[in-house]
């Protein structure tokens, strides 16, 4: 018979499942914002060429996401977390023979984003099989308890792996960028984290894009680094909530055995969107300035809240009629 669990012990559970996304999740955090530095300053290649090597873990995962859900629905979350982390291993050792090679530059790239490629499908395996796994045994009431402590295991990794980049203008602070936008990222799960099960996830969704509109406008609009990082806080704040917030919406539209599936397929999103913010912030960079990229992201949180406004009206009772 399968096990059964309290709250109190599946919440335990989960808890330790959050702490060892966060460690695995590292191997991500950690070479994000050092990947485009060793692309662009020791390998000699282009703000695109360095964009793409960042973007292309995503595009992996896009790819993948499928696979993962599938995987998650056939053989359980437990086992597609496992695989997930086994990846991680590889990419982290195909990465590092990477930085054995830079001195050719084409071969040591292209070994790069073979590893990114693996980081990718691991990040895809684990993050869904986590999520699925922990779903089944939270239950589906308290799914966006479970995809919010699912962000704040990614993105408190991000916040303690942030400092370890480099920063474009110099700034001094320029590293702690990262680390302002994880926590940001992390305390709004902490607080805030029941809201999508109690008030709606489309209504957190509109909120939180707003926020996150408002940070992304601080950093274009920055003239000191206090005001950047304020921004990078305020993106995070902003940011936290949108993807629970949506996949609360998911979760509440499909049947229990095509949950790994549907996240999977909600997840991808996300990942298209990380993929082509590499390589398009690259050419931005290198067409208007770095300043682009962040008036960009503005003019997509605010585009972003004008569809979740929509799905809200679509959604308004109509009123009654006299």
């Amino acid at each position: 018979m399968p096990e059964v669990l309290s709250f109190s012990q599946a919440y335990r559970r989960l808890l330790a499942k959050t702490a060892a996304l966060f460690l695995s999740y590292l191997a991500v955090a950690m070479s994000l914002p050092v990947t485009s530095i060793y692309v662009i300053d020791q390998l000699h290649y282009g703000n695109a060429l360095g964009g793409l090597a960042v973007g292309i873990t995503f595009f992996s995962t896009i790819l993948t996401r499928g696979y993962a859900g599938r995987l998650c629905d056939q053989q359980g979350g437990k086992a597609c977390m496992q695989r997930g982390l086994y990846l991680y291993m590889l990419a982290g050792a195909v990465c590092l023979a990477s930085s054995w090679l830079a001195d050719q530059p084409a071969l040591a790239l292209g070994v790069l984003l073979s590893g990114r490629l693996l980081l990718g499908l691991g990040e895809s395996l684990a993050i869904v099989g986590m999520a699925a796994w922990s779903i089944g045994l939270m239950g589906p009431a308290h799914s966006g308890k479970v995809m919010s402590l699912v962000g704040m295991g990614m993105y408190g990794a991000f916040a303690a792996g942030g400092p370890l980049g480099f920063s474009s203008r110099g700034w001094a602070w320029g590293s702690l960028g990262l680390t302002g936008f994880g926590v940001g990222f992390v305390l709004v799960r902490v607080l805030c984290g029941h809201l999508p099960d109690r008030i709606g996830g489309a209504k957190v969704a509109l909120a939180s894009l707003a926020v996150e509109a408002v940070g992304q406008w601080l950093i274009w609009s920055a003239a000191t680094p206090a005001a950047a990082l304020l921004g990078a806080l305020l993106t995070g704040v902003g940011c936290s909530m949108v993807f629970p917030g949506m996949g609360v919406e998911v979760i509440k539209r499909v049947p229990a055995h095509l949950r790994g599936s549907a996240l999977g397929g909600f997840a991808a999103f996300q990942d298209l969107a990380y993929g082509l913010t590499g390589p398009v912030a690259g050419l931005f960079a290198d067409s208007f300035g770095y300043g682009a990229v962040f008036l960009t992201g503005a003019v997509a949180a605010m585009l972003g809240m004008a569809m979740v406004a929509l799905m809200l009206a679509e959604r308004a009772p109509e009123p009654a009629r006299g």
